[in-house]
C-alpha cells in the first residue's frame, strides 16, 4: 500500500503541476490583453509589466490552486480507471476510502499551503500591484474589482495620536464621505468632537466642506461645555487630506488574518460597524480549504460510470469548481448585506459542498 500511495501521489502532483502552470499561465495572458491598452496609454515600461504581473503571481496561483487540485485528482484517479487498474484495485479488496487517505491528506496539505500564500504572498503581492497602478497607471486604473475599489468602508484614521478620525463610507473619486466623526484628544483627554453627515474635499481650498454636523467641546473632567449642531455647511480643517486615506488605509484583500483581526478590534472600539471586516478575515479560512473540499468532489467524479467516461469527469470538474466559486461569492455578498452573519456566510458554501461531496462518495460503488 505504501507503493501504492507513493505511485498515486506522484500522478497526482505531477498534473497538478501542469494544471497549475496551464491555468498561470492563461491567467497572465487573458489579464495582459485586458490591460495592454491601459499600459500603453499610460506608457508603462516593461520593466514595470514586469513587475506588476510577478506580483500578481501569487494571487493567480491561489484561485489557480482549488481548480489544478480538482483537475488532479480526476485526472489522477481517472486515468488509473481508465488504464484498469482501479478495476484490479478493487479485486484485491482495496476500496476507495483507502485510495482516498493519500488524497486526503495531500489535500491538507495543499489547504495549510493556500492559507500561508494568501496570508502571505497574496496580501504583500495585492498592495504591490496597487502602489503600481496608483503610480504608473494613473489614467486608467486596472479594473474595479474587490483590488482595487473605489469605496472604502469602515474607514478608520489616526493622525499624530490626536486626531482620530472614523468614516462610515469613503469614495476615493468623489473625495467625500458619509457619517464622518473626528475626535480630538490633548494628553489622553477628549477635548472635542465633530460629526458630520456628508464631508466633501475642497481642492482649491484645501479645506473639508462639512454638511449637517455638531461639534462638541470637553472639559478636562470629559464634561460637555459647548455643543454647535447646525443642517447648514461649513468649511473645517480636520487635521486630515484624502491622500492620508488612501496611503493608510489598506482593503481586507492586502491584510492577513492578524492584521484583519486587529483592524476589526479597533474599529470595534471605536463603535464602527466591522461586518465586511469580519467576512473578509473568515474568508482567509474557508477559502484556504477549498482544495481539500474539491479532493471530495473530485474523488466519486474519476470512478463513475458515467458516459463519456473521463472527458465527462473533466467537465463536470469545471462545471464544479465554478459552482463553487459563485456560491461562495453569494455568500459574502449575504454577510456584507447582513442577511447572514459573517461567520455563517464565509463558510455556507464550504458545509454544502463539502456535504455534496460525502454523499457522492458514499453513492459510488467502492
Amino acid at each position: 500500500m505504501k507503493k501504492l500511495d507513493i505511485y498515486l501521489l506522484r500522478q497526482f502532483i505531477t498534473i497538478l503541476t501542469m494544471a497549475m502552470l496551464g491555468f498561470v499561465s492563461v491567467f497572465v495572458i487573458v489579464d495582459l490583453i485586458e490591460n495592454i491598452d491601459k499600459f500603453i496609454d499610460n506608457s508603462v515600461q516593461l520593466k514595470i509589466i514586469f513587475l506588476f504581473y510577478l506580483y500578481t503571481l501569487p494571487w493567480f496561483f491561489s484561485i489557480g490552486l482549488p481548480m489544478a487540485t480538482l483537475i488532479a485528482t480526476v485526472f489522477s484517479i481517472g486515468l488509473m480507471a481508465k488504464r484498469n487498474e482501479w478495476t484490479a484495485m478493487k479485486s484485491s479488496g482495496i476500496s476507495l476510502y483507502r485510495i482516498a487517505i493519500p488524497l486526503l491528506l495531500a489535500g491538507i496539505v495543499l489547504s495549510f499551503i493556500s492559507y500561508e500564500l494568501d496570508n502571505n504572498l497574496v496580501t504583500i503581492g495585492n498592495e504591490k500591484v496597487t502602489e503600481i497602478e496608483q503610480k504608473h497607471m494613473r489614467r486608467k486604473t486596472r479594473r474595479n474589482t474587490f483590488r482595487t475599489s473605489k469605496i472604502l468602508h469602515d474607514v478608520l484614521l489616526q493622525k499624530h495620536e490626536t486626531t482620530h478620525i472614523s468614516l462610515a463610507k469613503y469614495s476615493i473619486s468623489g473625495m467625500k464621505a458619509d457619517n464622518a466623526t473626528i475626535v480630538t484628544f490633548e494628553n489622553g483627554i477628549l477635548t472635542k468632537r465633530i460629526d458630520a453627515r456628508k464631508l466633501f474635499w475642497n481642492d482649491s481650498l484645501l479645506l473639508w466642506n462639512m454638511n449637517s454636523y455638531s461639534i462638541r467641546n470637553f472639559d478636562v473632567n470629559g464634561e460637555e461645555i459647548n455643543t454647535l449642531i447646525s443642517a447648514s455647511d461649513t468649511l473645517i480643517n480636520a487635521n486630515f487630506t484624502p491622500d492620508d486615506i488612501t496611503k493608510q488605509f489598506k482593503p481586507p484583500d492586502e491584510m492577513n488574518y492578524k492584521e484583519l483581526t486587529e483592524r476589526i478590534l479597533l474599529l470595534k472600539e471605536n463603535g464602527v460597524k466591522t461586518v465586511r471586516w469580519e467576512v473578509a478575515r473568515y474568508n482567509k479560512v474557508s477559502f484556504a480549504l477549498t482544495s481539500l473540499i474539491v479532493i471530495l468532489f473530485g474523488l466519486p467524479l474519476a470512478v463513475s460510470k458515467q458516459k463519456g467516461g473521463l472527458a465527462f469527469a473533466a467537465g463536470m470538474s469545471v462545471f464544479v469548481i465554478f459552482a463553487y466559486y459563485a456560491f461562495i461569492k453569494f455568500g459574502q455578498s449575504l454577510g456584507y448585506k447582513e442577511v447572514l452573519d459573517p461567520f455563517i456566510s464565509a463558510w455556507i458554501g464550504n458545509v454544502i459542498f463539502a456535504i455534496g461531496g460525502i454523499i457522492l462518495i458514499f453513492s459510488v460503488r467502492k
